[in-house]
């Protein structure tokens, strides 16, 4: 294994008054792929920047294995990356393209060859070696890349959105290669994208930034099934919220009252509420059933179907929930069921309770 662990102390990046990386403490483990997940405007790309070298922190220190990087300058970190355009040079094949941080390393020309080879074989380009950029396909570019920032065995490999333009298909295909290949080298890998579910298929574990700031890191199956506020929870899959208020407490179950004044029991350990305080009751679209409305019948929650959406391999359905001023819910069929439902049926929502959760009420941003 050729990875070595990343560490961030106490990291803060601002440009004037904005302040686009709150003070951060991050720890990524020699050989572990991690993603940098968020919007827009999140943070995410300049902590990498500054892991590459291209920006400075204000405050704080970065470290690969025992090596203080945090004013070393890009090319004297031993950090390979790859960006979203490649950044190939178009007058150069594409073993010229591979050899060229070697070059720039002065390594001796059988060194530089046997590596160039080596790294075209991993990626499965040796045939490909004469030809120039433009012969190429987008898949093909990209592998191009990898194997350049892989050709003088760096540590740690940044990736910035590499896959962001290719089509969805070749994005997938892509995902899964390039999982495979840092798992065979055990180089630690940094992987910025805004891509919820590129980040959960290829994570060891996936940060997600939200204003500056490190929300929450974890696998991709703890962020799922337990994310840490209403802003995870909401970016990360799909997540339904309406509105409630805890109007008391049983043993270690807090009583919630939703939409139709229905009445919920959640385990208090989900949720630190108090009496009278607004919450937001959260579930997965495929941690519900959806039923023909019924008389009587317990944690149900009433609506109208206003949308039938088929995606393929299930049909989602969207409610409108009645008495109740919140976004549409949104409910995903069971595997196998013939019960099918059409805009303008009655229905009612059952959350399942050991997948039910809230949070304190506030924007879901």
């Amino acid at each position: 294994m050729i990875g070595e662990e990343i560490t961030l102390k106490g990291v803060r990046k601002s440009y004037g008054s904005t302040v686009a990386v709150e003070p951060l403490n991050l720890e990524i483990t020699a050989g572990e792929f991690v993603s940098i997940l968020g919007p827009s405007g999140s943070g995410k790309t300049t902590l990498l920047t500054m892991i590459a070298g291209f920006e400075y922190p204000d405050e704080g220190r970065i470290s690969v294995g025992n090596r203080d990087i945090t004013r070393v300058v890009p090319n004297k970190r031993g950090i390979g990356m790859v960006f979203q355009k490649y950044a190939l040079f178009p007058h150069l094949t594409v073993a010229e393209n591979v050899a060229f941080p070697l070059r720039m390393r002065r390594q001796s020309p059988h060194d530089i060859r046997t590596r160039v080879a080596a790294a075209l074989d991993i990626v499965q380009l040796s045939a490909f070696a004469a030809r120039y950029p433009h012969e190429l396909s987008g898949g093909q570019q990209q592998r191009v890349a990898v194997a350049r920032a892989l050709v003088f065995r760096p540590p740690v490999l940044l990736m910035d959105e590499p896959l962001g333009a290719l089509d969805k298909k070749l994005r997938e295909s892509m995902q899964f290669e390039i999982k495979a290949l840092q798992k065979s080298l055990g180089v630690t890998v940094v992987y910025v994208t805004h891509d919820q579910e590129e980040a959960l298929t290829m994570s060891d574990r996936v940060a997600v930034m939200a204003g500056g700031k490190l929300a929450q890191i974890g696998s991709p199956h703890e962020l799922y099934d337990e994310p840490r506020d209403s802003f995870v929870a909401d970016f990360i899959g799909k997540m339904n919220f309406v509105p409630g208020r805890v109007i008391g407490r049983e043993a270690d179950e807090m009583i919630i009252r939703a939409a139709s004044s229905e009445l919920f029991r959640l385990n208090a350990r989900k949720l630190a509420g108090k009496q009278d305080q607004l919450v937001q009751l959260a579930f997965r679209p495929e941690r519900a059933r959806l039923v023909r409305k019924s008389q009587a019948r317990p944690g149900a929650l009433g609506g109208t179907v206003s949308a039938s959406v088929f995606v393929g391999s299930h049909h989602m359905y969207v409610v409108d929930v009645s008495g109740d001023d919140t976004r549409p819910v949104h409910v995903q069929a069971e595997p196998g069921s013939d019960v099918r439902f059409s805009a303008g049926d009655e229905v009612e929502i059952l959350p399942d309770p050991a997948h039910l959760t809230a949070f304190p009420l506030v924007e879901v941003r």
